[in-house]
Formats: structure tokens, C-alpha cells, sequence
């Protein structure tokens, strides 16, 4: 008999995934998109260190040359520069015009 927990539990693999016409994963968001989920994440548990980390990672993903053009790439930038924005006011709060 399977244990109820393993019917129950969800591997990070699975997270994000679904079945496809043919059985294999089809992943519903891009990496980058993800990363930048976390990045935002960070920022809520004002863990600012992680979320540096997260937009460093993010950046090289988004400046390095893409394999496939998919016409992202603007809104993405728009995106990263952002997320630096964010970051940036809450490190410095004191600094905003109020």
C-alpha cells in the first residue's frame, strides 16, 4: 500500500509543471519569471541580501546572448529595472520624497 504522504507531497519538480497531450511537463512560467517571483518574495521578508542575489542571477539571464529570440526580452529588461527600483527604495527609505 502507498504511504498517504507520498500521494500527497509535491516535489519542486512538480511545482510550476503540467502534463502535457503527450505525458511530458509543459512548464507555465519561464525561469525568469520565477526568479523574479522570488526576488519579490525576498523583498516581502525584507531579506534584501537574497533578493541582490536573485536580481544578479536574473540579470545575467536576461543580458547574455538568448538562444531562441522570443520577443520578451524589452519587457523583461523593463522588468529587471524594476525590480532594481524596488530594492533600492527599500534600502532607502529615508530617501523618498513624501
Amino acid at each position: 500500500m502507498a504511504s498517504v504522504e507520498g500521494k500527497l507531497s509535491q516535489t519542486d519538480e512538480d511545482v510550476g509543471r503540467e502534463g502535457g497531450a503527450s505525458g511530458q511537463p509543459r512548464y507555465t512560467r519561464r525561469l525568469s519569471d520565477k526568479i523574479l517571483i522570488a526576488f519579490h518574495h525576498a523583498c516581502d521578508q525584507a531579506d534584501f541580501e537574497a533578493a541582490e542575489q536573485l536580481l544578479a542571477v536574473l540579470e545575467m539571464m536576461l543580458t547574455r546572448r538568448p538562444l531562441v529570440p522570443d520577443g520578451t526580452r524589452r519587457r523583461s529588461m523593463e522588468s529587471l529595472v524594476a525590480a532594481y527600483e524596488r530594492l533600492w527604495h527599500l534600502r532607502h527609505p529615508a530617501t523618498e520624497a513624501g
